[in-house]
Protein backbone atom coordinates (compact mmCIF):
# COMPACT_ATOMS: atom_id res chain seq x y z
CA UNK A 1 0.00 0.00 0.00
CA UNK A 2 1.67 3.00 -0.88
CA UNK A 3 1.89 5.84 1.46
CA UNK A 4 -0.76 8.47 0.81
CA UNK A 5 1.16 11.18 2.38
CA UNK A 6 2.10 13.85 -0.16
CA UNK A 7 5.07 15.93 0.97
CA UNK A 8 5.69 19.25 -1.25
CA UNK A 9 8.30 22.68 -0.17
CA UNK A 10 6.54 25.53 -0.41
CA UNK A 11 7.62 29.17 -0.44
CA UNK A 12 5.91 31.78 1.86
CA UNK A 13 5.21 31.79 5.17
CA UNK A 14 3.47 29.35 8.02
CA UNK A 15 0.67 32.14 8.13
CA UNK A 16 -0.49 32.34 4.41
CA UNK A 17 0.31 28.17 3.96
CA UNK A 18 -4.06 27.53 3.87
CA UNK A 19 -3.01 24.42 6.37
CA UNK A 20 -5.26 23.22 9.22
CA UNK A 21 -2.52 22.21 11.28
CA UNK A 22 0.97 24.67 11.69
CA UNK A 23 3.73 23.19 13.46
CA UNK A 24 6.06 25.20 15.22
CA UNK A 25 9.69 23.70 16.23
CA UNK A 26 11.18 24.00 19.56
CA UNK A 27 14.43 23.38 20.05
CA UNK A 28 16.31 22.32 23.06
CA UNK A 29 19.83 23.61 23.78
CA UNK A 30 20.85 27.04 25.73
CA UNK A 31 19.36 28.22 29.03
CA UNK A 32 15.94 27.46 27.98
CA UNK A 33 13.96 25.55 24.89
CA UNK A 34 13.46 27.70 22.71
CA UNK A 35 10.06 28.58 19.92
CA UNK A 36 11.32 29.57 17.01
CA UNK A 37 8.73 31.97 16.06
CA UNK A 38 10.91 33.77 13.67
CA UNK A 39 11.07 30.82 11.62
CA UNK A 40 7.95 30.85 10.43
CA UNK A 41 8.94 33.78 7.92
CA UNK A 42 7.07 36.14 10.04
CA UNK A 43 8.31 38.64 12.85
CA UNK A 44 8.48 37.02 16.05
CA UNK A 45 5.81 39.76 17.71
CA UNK A 46 3.86 38.99 14.73
CA UNK A 47 3.25 35.56 15.31
CA UNK A 48 2.69 35.80 18.99
CA UNK A 49 -0.22 38.19 18.71
CA UNK A 50 -2.18 35.63 16.86
CA UNK A 51 -1.32 32.61 19.29
CA UNK A 52 -3.24 32.50 22.48
CA UNK A 53 -0.22 33.90 24.23
CA UNK A 54 3.54 34.39 23.15
CA UNK A 55 5.55 31.63 22.08
CA UNK A 56 7.93 31.82 24.68
CA UNK A 57 5.20 31.43 27.44
CA UNK A 58 3.80 28.73 25.60
CA UNK A 59 6.44 26.39 25.76
CA UNK A 60 7.00 27.19 29.81
CA UNK A 61 3.05 26.66 30.11
CA UNK A 62 3.64 23.25 28.60
CA UNK A 63 6.78 22.69 30.32
CA UNK A 64 8.32 21.63 27.41
CA UNK A 65 11.71 20.71 26.72
CA UNK A 66 12.49 20.73 22.88
CA UNK A 67 12.70 16.97 23.40
CA UNK A 68 12.65 15.60 19.77
CA UNK A 69 9.12 14.18 19.09
CA UNK A 70 7.29 16.29 22.07
CA UNK A 71 4.24 17.94 21.29
CA UNK A 72 2.00 20.02 22.48
CA UNK A 73 -1.45 21.09 20.90
CA UNK A 74 -3.68 24.25 20.82
CA UNK A 75 -6.00 26.18 18.56
CA UNK A 76 -5.15 29.32 17.38
CA UNK A 77 -6.84 31.95 14.78
CA UNK A 78 -3.68 32.32 12.09
CA UNK A 79 -5.70 35.07 10.34
CA UNK A 80 -7.99 32.73 8.28
CA UNK A 81 -10.23 30.73 11.02
CA UNK A 82 -9.13 28.73 13.55
CA UNK A 83 -6.36 25.47 13.15
CA UNK A 84 -4.67 23.35 15.14
CA UNK A 85 -1.20 24.56 16.38
CA UNK A 86 1.55 22.33 16.96
CA UNK A 87 4.93 23.08 19.19
CA UNK A 88 7.03 20.58 18.21
CA UNK A 89 10.59 19.47 19.58
CA UNK A 90 13.39 19.21 17.46
CA UNK A 91 16.05 18.48 19.68
CA UNK A 92 19.25 20.38 18.41
CA UNK A 93 17.79 19.79 14.77
CA UNK A 94 20.56 16.86 13.88
CA UNK A 95 19.35 14.17 11.29
CA UNK A 96 18.23 11.71 13.90
CA UNK A 97 16.02 14.69 16.29
CA UNK A 98 13.75 15.90 13.08
CA UNK A 99 13.83 12.18 12.02
CA UNK A 100 12.01 11.30 15.07
CA UNK A 101 9.94 14.94 14.91
CA UNK A 102 8.85 13.90 12.00
CA UNK A 103 6.77 11.13 13.13
CA UNK A 104 6.04 12.56 15.91
CA UNK A 105 4.21 15.25 13.77
CA UNK A 106 3.02 12.84 11.21
CA UNK A 107 1.01 11.21 13.65
CA UNK A 108 -0.29 14.20 15.55
CA UNK A 109 -1.38 15.32 11.87
CA UNK A 110 -3.34 11.77 11.34
CA UNK A 111 -7.38 12.91 10.32
CA UNK A 112 -5.97 16.23 8.97
CA UNK A 113 -6.13 17.62 5.25
CA UNK A 114 -2.47 19.75 4.80
CA UNK A 115 -0.43 20.55 7.87
CA UNK A 116 2.41 23.00 7.42
CA UNK A 117 6.05 22.73 9.22
CA UNK A 118 9.29 25.43 9.35
CA UNK A 119 11.74 22.63 10.20
CA UNK A 120 13.41 23.86 6.65
CA UNK A 121 14.08 27.16 8.27
CA UNK A 122 16.21 25.96 11.32
CA UNK A 123 19.89 26.76 11.52
CA UNK A 124 21.33 23.44 10.95
CA UNK A 125 19.33 23.38 7.37
CA UNK A 126 19.26 26.81 6.44
CA UNK A 127 23.26 26.39 6.53
CA UNK A 128 23.42 23.43 4.51
CA UNK A 129 22.43 20.87 6.78
CA UNK A 130 20.06 19.08 4.09
CA UNK A 131 20.44 15.82 5.41
CA UNK A 132 18.11 17.08 8.18
CA UNK A 133 15.17 18.22 5.63
CA UNK A 134 15.83 14.45 4.44
CA UNK A 135 15.57 12.71 7.65
CA UNK A 136 12.10 14.90 8.56
CA UNK A 137 10.58 14.16 5.95
CA UNK A 138 11.45 10.42 6.05
CA UNK A 139 10.13 10.27 9.41
CA UNK A 140 7.34 11.69 8.37
CA UNK A 141 6.26 9.38 5.86
CA UNK A 142 7.42 5.94 7.79
CA UNK A 143 4.89 7.20 10.41
CA UNK A 144 2.55 7.55 7.84
CA UNK A 145 2.40 3.88 6.37
CA UNK A 146 -0.48 2.01 7.18
CA UNK A 147 -1.13 -1.75 5.47
CA UNK A 148 -4.70 -2.91 5.83
CA UNK A 149 -6.39 -5.21 4.22
CA UNK A 150 -9.83 -4.57 5.64
CA UNK A 151 -12.99 -3.40 4.13
CA UNK A 152 -13.47 -0.91 6.72
CA UNK A 153 -10.59 1.52 7.04
CA UNK A 154 -9.94 1.79 11.09
CA UNK A 155 -8.92 5.05 12.86
CA UNK A 156 -7.64 8.53 11.56
CA UNK A 157 -6.77 8.60 8.09
CA UNK A 158 -2.85 9.42 7.23
CA UNK A 159 -2.06 13.35 6.91
CA UNK A 160 -2.76 13.98 3.29
CA UNK A 161 -0.38 16.72 2.52
CA UNK A 162 2.57 18.20 4.46
CA UNK A 163 3.80 21.12 3.11
CA UNK A 164 7.56 22.55 4.14
CA UNK A 165 7.70 25.94 4.18
CA UNK A 166 11.16 27.19 3.22
CA UNK A 167 12.21 24.17 1.89
CA UNK A 168 12.11 25.35 -2.03
CA UNK A 169 16.09 25.58 -3.06
CA UNK A 170 17.63 22.84 -4.69
CA UNK A 171 19.25 21.67 -2.00
CA UNK A 172 16.23 21.04 0.40
CA UNK A 173 14.61 19.86 -2.83
CA UNK A 174 17.39 16.92 -3.56
CA UNK A 175 17.21 16.20 0.52
CA UNK A 176 13.48 15.82 0.25
CA UNK A 177 13.46 13.71 -2.71
CA UNK A 178 16.41 11.16 -0.82
CA UNK A 179 13.83 11.11 2.16
CA UNK A 180 11.27 10.53 0.15
CA UNK A 181 13.31 7.36 -1.97
CA UNK A 182 14.11 5.76 1.64
CA UNK A 183 11.21 6.18 3.27
CA UNK A 184 8.85 4.59 -0.08
CA UNK A 185 11.31 1.72 -0.66
CA UNK A 186 10.81 0.89 3.01
CA UNK A 187 6.95 0.84 2.50
CA UNK A 188 7.65 -1.68 -0.42
CA UNK A 189 8.74 -3.43 1.62
CA UNK A 190 7.08 -3.06 4.68
CA UNK A 191 3.87 -4.21 2.19
CA UNK A 192 5.69 -7.86 1.01
CA UNK A 193 6.56 -8.60 4.43
CA UNK A 194 2.73 -7.42 5.88
CA UNK A 195 1.27 -9.57 3.10
CA UNK A 196 -0.86 -12.81 4.19
CA UNK A 197 0.95 -16.01 3.51
CA UNK A 198 -2.21 -17.46 1.73
CA UNK A 199 -1.72 -15.38 -1.03
CA UNK A 200 2.37 -14.94 -0.47
CA UNK A 201 3.83 -17.79 -1.66
CA UNK A 202 7.31 -18.10 -3.64
CA UNK A 203 5.41 -17.37 -7.00
CA UNK A 204 3.81 -14.36 -5.75
CA UNK A 205 6.55 -13.29 -4.96
CA UNK A 206 9.12 -13.99 -7.65
CA UNK A 207 6.52 -11.86 -9.33
CA UNK A 208 6.35 -9.21 -7.59
CA UNK A 209 10.04 -8.62 -7.83
CA UNK A 210 9.64 -8.73 -11.75
CA UNK A 211 6.84 -6.01 -11.28
CA UNK A 212 9.38 -4.09 -9.22
CA UNK A 213 11.84 -4.55 -12.10
CA UNK A 214 10.05 -3.56 -14.33
CA UNK A 215 9.27 -0.51 -12.98
CA UNK A 216 12.44 0.14 -11.38
CA UNK A 217 14.91 -0.24 -14.47
CA UNK A 218 16.36 -3.57 -13.31
CA UNK A 219 17.25 -7.11 -14.87
CA UNK A 220 15.25 -9.60 -13.53
CA UNK A 221 15.84 -13.75 -13.40
CA UNK A 222 13.89 -16.05 -12.14
CA UNK A 223 14.47 -19.59 -11.42
CA UNK A 224 11.74 -21.77 -11.28
CA UNK A 225 11.40 -25.42 -9.63
CA UNK A 226 12.66 -27.11 -12.98
CA UNK A 227 15.81 -24.83 -13.05
CA UNK A 228 16.66 -25.02 -9.79
CA UNK A 229 16.92 -28.65 -9.87
CA UNK A 230 18.99 -28.64 -13.53
CA UNK A 231 21.56 -25.59 -11.88
CA UNK A 232 22.13 -27.75 -8.74
CA UNK A 233 20.38 -25.68 -6.17
CA UNK A 234 19.49 -28.79 -3.75
CA UNK A 235 19.31 -26.50 -0.17
CA UNK A 236 16.72 -24.46 -1.90
CA UNK A 237 14.83 -27.55 -3.14
CA UNK A 238 15.11 -29.11 0.19
CA UNK A 239 13.48 -26.58 2.31
CA UNK A 240 10.36 -26.25 -0.15
CA UNK A 241 9.67 -29.70 -0.78
CA UNK A 242 7.24 -29.73 2.27
CA UNK A 243 5.33 -27.55 0.26
CA UNK A 244 2.82 -27.81 -2.87
CA UNK A 245 3.89 -24.01 -3.52
CA UNK A 246 7.29 -24.74 -5.00
CA UNK A 247 10.49 -22.50 -4.39
CA UNK A 248 12.07 -20.07 -6.22
CA UNK A 249 15.03 -17.93 -7.15
CA UNK A 250 15.41 -14.35 -8.16
CA UNK A 251 17.83 -12.59 -9.39
CA UNK A 252 17.73 -8.60 -9.76
CA UNK A 253 20.47 -6.43 -11.55
CA UNK A 254 21.39 -2.93 -10.78
CA UNK A 255 24.09 -1.60 -13.65
CA UNK A 256 25.26 2.29 -13.18
CA UNK A 257 27.36 3.44 -15.80
CA UNK A 258 31.47 3.04 -14.58
CA UNK A 259 30.62 1.30 -11.36
CA UNK A 260 32.72 1.59 -8.60
CA UNK A 261 32.29 -1.37 -7.34
CA UNK A 262 30.35 -4.70 -7.63
CA UNK A 263 28.13 -5.66 -4.53
CA UNK A 264 25.90 -8.71 -3.58
CA UNK A 265 22.90 -8.90 -1.46
CA UNK A 266 20.94 -12.18 -0.47
CA UNK A 267 17.18 -11.58 1.09
CA UNK A 268 16.46 -15.05 3.30
CA UNK A 269 13.01 -15.56 1.78
CA UNK A 270 10.92 -18.10 3.74
CA UNK A 271 7.40 -16.95 2.64
CA UNK A 272 6.36 -19.04 6.05
CA UNK A 273 7.95 -21.00 8.51
CA UNK A 274 6.37 -23.51 10.46
CA UNK A 275 9.60 -25.01 11.28
CA UNK A 276 8.91 -27.87 9.35
CA UNK A 277 9.10 -31.32 10.34
CA UNK A 278 10.85 -29.65 14.03
CA UNK A 279 7.43 -28.14 14.28
CA UNK A 280 7.17 -24.37 15.76
CA UNK A 281 5.03 -23.89 18.65
CA UNK A 282 1.49 -21.85 17.58
CA UNK A 283 3.07 -18.67 19.15
CA UNK A 284 5.70 -18.48 17.37
CA UNK A 285 4.45 -19.72 13.79
CA UNK A 286 1.86 -15.90 14.50
CA UNK A 287 4.66 -14.30 12.82
CA UNK A 288 6.22 -16.51 10.34
CA UNK A 289 4.53 -14.21 7.05
CA UNK A 290 7.04 -12.25 7.85
CA UNK A 291 10.50 -14.50 7.56
CA UNK A 292 10.97 -13.29 4.31
CA UNK A 293 11.77 -9.84 5.78
CA UNK A 294 15.32 -10.28 4.27
CA UNK A 295 14.27 -10.40 0.74
CA UNK A 296 11.92 -7.50 1.01
CA UNK A 297 14.62 -5.41 2.36
CA UNK A 298 16.69 -6.56 -0.92
CA UNK A 299 14.03 -5.61 -3.36
CA UNK A 300 13.26 -2.50 -1.90
CA UNK A 301 16.87 -1.42 -1.60
CA UNK A 302 16.96 -2.71 -5.60
CA UNK A 303 14.06 -0.66 -6.61
CA UNK A 304 15.61 2.79 -5.34
CA UNK A 305 19.38 2.62 -6.31
CA UNK A 306 18.56 4.33 -9.85
CA UNK A 307 17.14 7.45 -8.18
CA UNK A 308 19.50 7.48 -5.22
CA UNK A 309 21.76 7.65 -7.95
CA UNK A 310 23.88 5.18 -6.74
CA UNK A 311 27.32 4.69 -8.45
CA UNK A 312 27.96 0.81 -7.49
CA UNK A 313 26.69 -2.28 -9.41
CA UNK A 314 24.57 -4.25 -7.29
CA UNK A 315 23.00 -7.94 -7.80
CA UNK A 316 19.99 -9.17 -5.78
CA UNK A 317 19.49 -12.27 -4.51
CA UNK A 318 16.21 -13.81 -3.39
CA UNK A 319 16.08 -17.91 -2.65
CA UNK A 320 12.13 -17.80 -1.99
CA UNK A 321 10.69 -21.03 -0.04
CA UNK A 322 7.64 -22.17 2.06
CA UNK A 323 8.98 -24.16 4.81
CA UNK A 324 5.81 -26.96 5.32
CA UNK A 325 5.93 -29.73 6.77
CA UNK A 326 3.96 -32.94 4.57
CA UNK A 327 5.08 -36.46 3.69
CA UNK A 328 7.41 -34.97 1.34
CA UNK A 329 9.34 -32.93 3.93
CA UNK A 330 13.01 -32.48 4.85
CA UNK A 331 13.66 -34.39 7.56
CA UNK A 332 15.95 -33.80 10.70
CA UNK A 333 18.84 -36.16 10.14
CA UNK A 334 19.08 -36.06 6.09
CA UNK A 335 21.99 -35.06 4.02
CA UNK A 336 21.48 -32.27 1.26
CA UNK A 337 23.79 -30.96 -1.55
CA UNK A 338 24.31 -27.42 -1.23
CA UNK A 339 24.65 -25.34 -4.64
CA UNK A 340 28.65 -25.48 -4.64
CA UNK A 341 28.63 -29.32 -4.50
CA UNK A 342 29.38 -29.57 -0.13
CA UNK A 343 26.88 -31.67 1.95
CA UNK A 344 24.89 -30.32 5.06
CA UNK A 345 23.55 -32.36 7.43
CA UNK A 346 20.22 -31.03 8.80
CA UNK A 347 19.95 -31.62 12.57
CA UNK A 348 16.52 -29.23 12.66
CA UNK A 349 14.31 -28.06 9.67
CA UNK A 350 13.81 -24.85 11.40
CA UNK A 351 17.40 -23.81 10.62
CA UNK A 352 16.00 -23.45 7.24
CA UNK A 353 16.46 -19.89 6.28
CA UNK A 354 20.28 -20.08 6.27
CA UNK A 355 19.92 -23.25 3.92
CA UNK A 356 18.66 -21.54 1.06
CA UNK A 357 20.81 -18.22 2.00
CA UNK A 358 23.82 -21.08 1.83
CA UNK A 359 22.67 -21.81 -2.23
CA UNK A 360 22.36 -18.28 -3.39
CA UNK A 361 25.94 -17.37 -1.63
CA UNK A 362 27.18 -20.12 -3.24
CA UNK A 363 25.86 -18.92 -6.88
CA UNK A 364 27.22 -15.36 -6.43
CA UNK A 365 30.68 -16.26 -5.20
CA UNK A 366 30.69 -19.10 -8.38
CA UNK A 367 29.32 -17.11 -10.88
CA UNK A 368 28.94 -13.18 -10.08
CA UNK A 369 32.52 -11.93 -9.09
CA UNK A 370 31.49 -9.35 -6.08
CA UNK A 371 33.45 -7.08 -4.51
CA UNK A 372 31.51 -7.94 -1.46
CA UNK A 373 28.72 -9.91 0.07
CA UNK A 374 25.91 -8.40 2.12
CA UNK A 375 22.99 -10.77 3.72
CA UNK A 376 19.92 -9.94 5.47
CA UNK A 377 17.64 -12.42 6.98
CA UNK A 378 15.07 -12.89 10.14
CA UNK A 379 17.42 -15.19 11.24
CA UNK A 380 17.60 -16.61 14.88
CA UNK A 381 15.97 -16.37 18.03
CA UNK A 382 19.60 -15.73 19.96
CA UNK A 383 20.18 -12.18 18.17
CA UNK A 384 16.89 -10.77 19.70
CA UNK A 385 17.66 -12.05 23.47
CA UNK A 386 21.13 -10.80 22.96
CA UNK A 387 20.44 -7.23 21.49
CA UNK A 388 16.75 -6.82 22.22
CA UNK A 389 14.07 -5.62 19.60
CA UNK A 390 15.83 -2.35 18.40
CA UNK A 391 19.58 -3.24 17.15
CA UNK A 392 20.49 -5.78 14.34
CA UNK A 393 23.18 -8.11 14.83
CA UNK A 394 25.92 -7.63 11.93
CA UNK A 395 28.52 -10.66 11.76
CA UNK A 396 31.52 -10.00 9.68
CA UNK A 397 34.86 -10.87 9.44
CA UNK A 398 36.17 -7.70 7.31
CA UNK A 399 36.79 -4.67 9.63
CA UNK A 400 36.20 -1.77 7.13
CA UNK A 401 33.15 -3.30 6.13
CA UNK A 402 31.53 -3.94 9.37
CA UNK A 403 32.17 -0.05 9.90
CA UNK A 404 30.73 0.92 6.66
CA UNK A 405 27.65 -0.51 7.52
CA UNK A 406 27.23 0.27 11.81
CA UNK A 407 27.84 3.66 10.21
CA UNK A 408 25.08 3.70 7.73
CA UNK A 409 23.19 2.25 10.46
CA UNK A 410 23.66 5.01 12.60
CA UNK A 411 22.64 7.51 10.21
CA UNK A 412 19.45 5.90 9.48
CA UNK A 413 18.12 5.50 12.62
CA UNK A 414 18.68 1.47 11.92
CA UNK A 415 21.48 0.64 14.55
CA UNK A 416 23.32 -2.49 14.56
CA UNK A 417 25.84 -4.18 16.91
CA UNK A 418 28.97 -6.13 15.35
CA UNK A 419 28.96 -9.94 16.94
CA UNK A 420 31.89 -12.11 17.24
CA UNK A 421 32.32 -14.72 15.24
CA UNK A 422 33.94 -16.87 17.64
CA UNK A 423 36.14 -19.33 15.81
CA UNK A 424 35.87 -22.24 18.37
CA UNK A 425 31.79 -22.42 17.60
CA UNK A 426 32.97 -23.48 14.31
CA UNK A 427 33.76 -26.91 15.46
CA UNK A 428 29.74 -27.15 16.81
CA UNK A 429 29.01 -27.39 13.22
CA UNK A 430 30.73 -30.44 12.32
CA UNK A 431 28.83 -33.42 11.38
CA UNK A 432 29.97 -36.72 10.95
CA UNK A 433 28.38 -37.82 8.34
CA UNK A 434 28.32 -34.37 6.04
CA UNK A 435 30.51 -31.50 5.17
CA UNK A 436 28.44 -29.53 8.08
CA UNK A 437 25.74 -29.52 9.73
CA UNK A 438 22.92 -27.09 10.24
CA UNK A 439 23.07 -26.07 13.40
CA UNK A 440 25.20 -26.97 16.42
CA UNK A 441 24.43 -29.44 18.92
CA UNK A 442 24.64 -27.34 21.83
CA UNK A 443 20.72 -27.00 22.93
CA UNK A 444 19.94 -24.33 24.73
CA UNK A 445 21.83 -21.97 25.33
CA UNK A 446 24.27 -22.85 22.28
CA UNK A 447 25.61 -19.24 20.71
CA UNK A 448 22.94 -19.59 18.12
CA UNK A 449 23.58 -16.53 16.23
CA UNK A 450 27.04 -16.84 15.93
CA UNK A 451 26.73 -20.35 14.96
CA UNK A 452 24.40 -19.52 11.94
CA UNK A 453 26.76 -16.69 11.09
CA UNK A 454 29.35 -19.14 10.57
CA UNK A 455 27.44 -21.14 8.79
CA UNK A 456 26.87 -18.73 6.02
CA UNK A 457 30.56 -17.84 5.93
CA UNK A 458 31.02 -21.59 5.29
CA UNK A 459 29.78 -20.26 1.66
CA UNK A 460 31.30 -16.25 1.12
CA UNK A 461 34.42 -18.34 -1.01
CA UNK A 462 36.49 -16.00 1.67
CA UNK A 463 35.13 -12.37 0.00
CA UNK A 464 34.66 -9.53 2.63
CA UNK A 465 30.93 -10.70 3.87
CA UNK A 466 28.54 -8.94 6.43
CA UNK A 467 25.56 -10.75 7.75
CA UNK A 468 22.92 -8.88 8.97
CA UNK A 469 20.34 -10.86 11.53
CA UNK A 470 17.26 -9.26 12.12
CA UNK A 471 15.37 -11.15 14.19
CA UNK A 472 14.53 -8.81 16.54
CA UNK A 473 13.94 -5.18 14.65
CA UNK A 474 12.27 -6.57 11.51
CA UNK A 475 8.88 -6.92 13.30
CA UNK A 476 7.00 -4.57 15.74
CA UNK A 477 4.08 -5.00 18.11
CA UNK A 478 2.67 -1.35 17.96
CA UNK A 479 2.42 1.77 16.17
CA UNK A 480 5.82 3.81 17.76
CA UNK A 481 7.68 6.46 16.09
CA UNK A 482 8.47 5.54 12.49
CA UNK A 483 7.73 1.75 13.29
CA UNK A 484 3.81 0.51 12.32
CA UNK A 485 2.75 -2.56 13.60
CA UNK A 486 3.79 -5.65 12.08
CA UNK A 487 7.23 -6.11 9.50
CA UNK A 488 9.76 -2.64 10.10
CA UNK A 489 12.21 -3.77 7.04
CA UNK A 490 14.66 -3.01 9.38
CA UNK A 491 18.08 -2.08 7.50
CA UNK A 492 16.64 -1.14 4.40
CA UNK A 493 17.80 2.30 4.88
CA UNK A 494 21.12 1.43 6.08
CA UNK A 495 21.73 -0.12 3.10
CA UNK A 496 20.34 2.24 0.78
CA UNK A 497 22.47 5.06 2.29
CA UNK A 498 25.76 2.62 2.49
CA UNK A 499 25.27 1.95 -1.30
CA UNK A 500 24.14 5.31 -2.23
CA UNK A 501 26.60 7.05 -0.65
CA UNK A 502 30.23 8.24 -1.54
CA UNK A 503 32.08 5.78 0.27
CA UNK A 504 30.88 2.96 -1.19
CA UNK A 505 31.81 3.71 -4.43
CA UNK A 506 34.84 3.79 -3.51
CA UNK A 507 34.62 0.35 -3.02
CA UNK A 508 33.07 -1.69 -0.65
CA UNK A 509 34.86 -0.81 2.61
CA UNK A 510 34.20 2.73 2.17
CA UNK A 511 32.47 5.28 4.37
CA UNK A 512 28.76 5.80 3.72
CA UNK A 513 27.34 9.29 4.61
Amino acid sequence: MPIATEIRPVPGTLIDSAADLVAIPVVRGGAAPTALAAGAGVEPAELDARLPAPAAALVAHYELTGKPGEIAQFPADLGSGLVRVVLLGVGEGAPADLRTAGAALARAAKGHGTAASTVALLEPVADGGAGAVEAFAEGALLASYRFSLASEQKGAAPLETLLLVGADSAEAASALGRGEALARATALARDLINTPSSEKDPAWLAARAGVVAAESGLHAEVWDEDRLVRDGFGAILAVGAGSDRPPRMVRLDYRPQNPAAHIVLVGKGITFDSGGLSLKPNDNMKLMKTDMSGAAVVLGVMSALAGLGSRVAVTGLLPVAENAFSGSALRPGDVIPAYDGRTIEVLNTDAEGRLVMADALGYAVARLEPDALVDVATLTGAAKVALGTGTGALFSGDDALAAALAEAGEASGEPVWRMPLTEEYRDALQSRVADLANVGDGGYGSPGAAEAGLFLREFTGGLPWAHLDIAGPGRSVSDEGVLSKGGTAFSTRLLLRWLSADGPAAGPGGASG
